[in-house]
């Protein structure tokens, strides 16, 4: 990744991390899981352009959530079909 996607993503998740300690533990390793999760689209967050806004971080967690549900869909149709 080039040095300046990574400075933004790396900004941007540091930004929260305020709200990532007020969270309870386990909530906690989730949130930093699920936004270092979304180092994966920095192509897509520069392409927005906007100074790469926050709400490009958003849609990467959206994009990341929707590829979950989608998958476990698949999986329980899967099963469903056994």
């Amino acid at each position: 990744m080039e040095k300046n996607k990574e400075d933004f993503l790396t900004k941007e998740i540091e930004s929260w991390k305020g709200f990532e300690y007020a969270l309870r533990e386990e909530n906690r390793i989730l949130f930093h899981e699920m936004l270092n999760e979304c180092r994966k689209y920095g192509d897509a967050a520069i392409a927005k352009g906007d100074n790469y806004s926050t709400e490009s971080l958003f849609m990467a967690l959206i994009l990341q959530q929707q590829k979950m549900i989608n998958q476990l869909i698949n999986k329980l149709s899967r099963s469903q079909s056994v």
